[in-house]
């Protein structure tokens, strides 16, 4: 730990809060930069390898020869001779200028000559002087041998002392004295015996020399090994890896890397010496972490990454923290030394990662598996009354629409705001969640009532269906939902939220926008669909659909102007389908781009073979409105089919105008540079706004049947409609289509009201293509024909009734009803006019008159109109099933 405390205390990932504790850190962490940069240079000498020059404490040897100089003078009680004093005086002299003059730096394999030149003056030269100084004292029998030998022996020892490191001076003044003391005493054995001497020394040197290499070049391989591995530390913690720390025998911190220092907005000093524990937060004291480190530091065990959250003021922070014991050589403890490392941002990726898991990561709604858990609990709880539940799901209408028209941002941004509703209308009520796309669920725990369930679904689909606004777009959409109850509809979670699905399927297939309760039959209805299903994509490979064409006719010169493209399907086994039957699984599929694409190309290839004056009218679904290629499959369908685009007349709905955006607006200005008509369908009975109309460019409206229906009973304020439309399509410039006439006094009231082209069976059924091409080789000419007047839809039967006429009575049988007559067989050749009391029920007597009489048929007028139920049925019929006569009127 003590190699710790010259390691640079870098930022180890904790972010300081505090300015004067991020500057008191790096204060340290500069210096140890610096320390460990200038580490080569303050080894020690005797360590130091391939030390040269002159060591900076050589000076000292001016206050040794001095001592030398005086204390031989003292015990000689005389001055040294003349011969003596000066060599003594030039060494002290040569010693001190050695100390003035700048020491070169070099390397010891090639030293300079100005370092080779300062050693040899300053280091060898001045003890060889003194050695022969003393020499000269010794032999001038003034200076005892033995003090003169003591003083050599003295200085060679404090000199070789100094030169620890460097070999060749230290041997040159290690026998250098030696040597001036045999020239000062001259005779020829003591030259002999230093030249021996210097012999033995210079293999000593050598010996030296080489042994000195070695240990340099290990003690290089060392320092190496050394300044790399406090380079890694430094670097660990630079990189914001982690940190260190150590405390004494009595858990105390005495060293702490400054980085944690910042994190925890203290300066280092006012850490030492706190309890290492102080680092965490006091309440994580009594949790798994705390109690773990001090388990570990009272048993004085190693421990390693431990999870603790760091007493940081400002943020949550957490740390891993490993540490060890340490012990002297003598075995007593001397604390604990160990790492750490933040943990903080591993945390928070479990965190969202667990949150992933849990919540969907667009709407922040409880995901899939959250919401299966919860049902699972509910339905698994061990008390019986605590496992009812009820499950919504729900499906938003339209969404696809905004997808492709406004782009995946805009209906990420849509799903977050119905998302946002959709709490608001849940409330506490249950809990909701989004399963994928655009659907969602919603558990409502407890058992309840089906009032409150309704009601409930009914404010869910009124909050969704509200226009919404988007990058500064106006949308709007619908949603769909479908409720299944536990334990009365299932008792297991997927059986339950099948349940739901089936019910969500029926609400869809009812029109949209509604809701629906499970019920049994829902299998049956749903097995049917995905034989329909199928059954509709093995009809579009194997060409099995059919277009027909009904007549378009000008209502003043009754003309044919045109023709509307019908889809028909004549299934193998079921007959002749509806299209309200296979359209929208079509739409719910994506099989009605296919289909789509189909009808363009069949009806221009029809239409080629018509008169030029006469069109086709063809439905497009808002799928494929929405789809950007349909203007490249128009100018297709055309161009294969040789016809002009004036004779081709698009029929759109109004719920194209649902997103209000510039997607819908090129869509329209494509289509009018291709040069094809616009009809507007169905108006006035989807998207109640006018406000399309300044900017559309359509060509014509059709006015719905729903409106020409009844609009010339008494009361009705159907044909108020209809000439409102027709003057509003007259000021803008658009022709009018009626649909659905089907009777004389319809056919008149339309012509009243403006419609300039009317189309229903008072012209034609719609037509095969064989049947249209001969109705056209027969002239364009057409001729209206079909009823008088509209009567009450009817209802076919076999029920017996009796008849009161003048006190008598009569049995008879009600053939078919509707809620203004009937016809009735038994009674023979009555005469038009006569009134009858008619007892339908037990408790319901009606008045009728005669209107025709035909050998035992006669039909009959109700006085008062009969009422319909809430399920459209007329009441007398839903209230008794019976067959047999009333019992009021069983004794006639």
């Amino acid at each position: 730990m003590r190699r710790m405390q010259d390691i640079s205390g870098s930022q180890s990932g904790l972010p300081s809060r505090n300015p004067a504790a991020a500057g008191a850190a790096e204060q340290p962490r500069e210096q140890s930069r610096r320390n460990v940069a200038t580490r080569y240079r303050k080894l020690d000498p005797m360590r130091r390898p391939s030390a040269v020059g002159v060591p900076a404490h050589w000076r000292w040897m001016i206050a040794v020869y001095t001592a030398v100089l005086l204390g031989n003078t003292l015990v000689a009680w005389s001055f040294p001779p003349l011969a003596a004093a000066l060599p003594i005086a030039l060494a002290i002299v040569l010693v001190g200028i050695g100390a003035l003059v700048r020491r070169p730096t070099n390397d010891a394999r090639s030293p300079s000559w100005k370092t080779v030149l300062l050693i040899a003056l300053n280091v060898v030269l001045p003890p060889m002087l003194m050695g022969y100084a003393l020499g000269q004292w010794v032999f001038a029998d003034v200076l005892p041998w033995q003090w003169g030998a003591a003083s050599l022996l003295s200085m060679n020892g404090v000199g070789m002392s100094m030169l620890r490191g460097r070999p060749r001076p230290l041997i040159a003044v290690a026998a250098g004295p030696w040597i001036a003391g045999a020239i000062a005493e001259g005779s020829t054995h003591s030259i002999a015996a230093v030249a021996a001497l210097c012999v033995v020394v210079g293999l000593v040197a050598r010996r030296q020399v080489l042994l000195q290499r070695e240990e340099d070049r290990h003690l290089h391989a060392r320092e190496r090994i050394r300044y790399r591995a406090e380079g890694i530390l430094r670097e660990y913690e630079d990189m914001g890896q982690g940190w260190f720390w150590e405390t004494d025998r009595r858990g105390n911190l005495s060293y702490l890397s400054p980085s944690v220092a910042g994190a925890l907005d203290q300066p280092v000093e006012q850490l030492m010496g706190r309890a290492f524990r102080e680092l965490f937060m006091p309440e994580e004291e009594d949790r798994e972490g705390g109690r773990t480190i001090a388990f570990h530091l009272t048993a004085r065990s190693a421990f390693s990454d431990i999870a603790v959250r760091a007493a940081t003021p400002a943020e949550e922070r957490w740390w891993s923290v490993s540490g060890r014991p340490v012990y002297d050589n003598f075995g007593n403890f001397c604390g604990f030394r160990g790492a750490g490392s933040d943990l903080t941002e591993k945390r928070r990726s479990e965190q969202q990662a667990a949150r992933l898991a849990q919540f969907d990561s667009l709407t922040g709604l409880a995901n899939r598996a959250q919401m299966a858990e919860t049902l699972e609990k509910i339905l698994s709880a061990p008390l019986e009354q605590h496992r009812a539940c009820s499950v919504m799901l729900l499906d938003l209408d339209r969404f696809k629409n905004v997808n492709d028209t406004l782009g995946h941002p805009a209906g990420d941004a849509l799903l977050q705001q119905v998302a946002q509703r959709l709490e608001r209308a849940v409330g506490e009520l249950g809990q909701v969640g989004r399963l994928g796309g655009d659907e969602f669920q919603v558990i409502v725990a407890g058992r309840s009532a089906l009032e409150p369930l309704e009601h409930l679904a009914r404010e869910i689909i009124h909050s969704l269906s509200e226009p919404y606004s988007i990058d500064g777009q106006r949308v709007v959409i619908g949603a769909s939902v479908g409720i299944a109850s536990a334990p009365s509809d299932a008792h297991i979670a997927g059986q339950l939220v099948r349940n739901a699905d089936l019910a969500l399927y029926a609400a869809k297939d009812g029109g949209r926008g509604r809701h629906h309760f499970y019920s049994s039959n829902l299998h049956a209805a749903a097995e049917e669909r995905s034989r329909l299903e199928q059954d509709l994509r093995d009809a579009i490979v194997n060409g099995n659909l059919e277009l027909y064409y009904q007549p378009v006719v000008h209502a003043h010169s009754e003309v044919i102007s045109g023709f509307e493209a019908l889809l028909r399907w004549n299934h193998p086994q079921r007959g002749a389908l509806s299209p309200a039957k296979f359209i929208p699984i079509a739409e719910d599929t994506g099989l009605i781009n296919i289909i789509g694409e189909w009808a363009i190309r069949k009806a221009c290839d029809d239409l080629a073979q018509w008169p030029r004056e006469v069109r086709c009218a063809i439905n497009v679904s808002p799928l494929q409105f929405a789809n950007p290629q349909l203007p490249s499959i128009i100018t297709s369908a055309l161009a294969q089919s040789g016809v002009e685009a004036s004779r081709l007349e698009l029929e759109i709905t109004e719920s194209v105008f649902l997103n209000d955006d510039s997607g819908t607006d090129r869509m329209f200005a494509s289509l009018k540079q291709i040069g094809v008509r616009l009809a507007l369908d169905d108006f006035g009975t989807g998207y109640s706004s006018l406000g399309y109309l300044k900017t559309a460019p359509f060509d014509k409206i059709k006015i719905d049947q729903s409106f020409v229906r009844g609009a010339t009973q008494p009361g009705s304020r159907n044909g108020a409609i209809i000439a409102s439309i027709t003057s509003l399509a007259a000021a803008l410039g658009m022709d009018t289509t009626a649909e659905g006439v089907e009777t004389f006094d319809e056919l008149d009231l339309v012509r009243r009201f403006g419609c300039s082209h009317i189309q229903g069976y008072i012209y034609s059924q719609p037509l095969s293509r064989t049947e249209a091409l001969s109705r056209l080789a027969a002239g364009l000419r057409a001729y209206a024909h079909g009823p008088k007047s509209a009567r009450a839809a009817r209802q076919t039967l076999l029920r017996k009734v009796v008849i009161e006429h003048s006190g008598h009575y009569y049995h008879a049988t009600l053939r078919n009803l509707s809620i203004t007559g009937a016809q009735i067989e038994g009674l023979w050749n009555v005469p038009a006019g006569e009134i009858f009391n008619i007892a339908l029920s037990e408790t319901q007597v009606v008045t009728a008159t005669a209107r025709w009489s035909c050998g035992d048929k006669m039909g009959v007028e109700f006085a008062t109109p009969l009422r319909r139920d809430e399920s459209s049925a007329i009441s007398v019929i839903s209230a008794d099933h019976r067959n047999d006569p009333p019992p009021l009127l069983k004794s006639a």
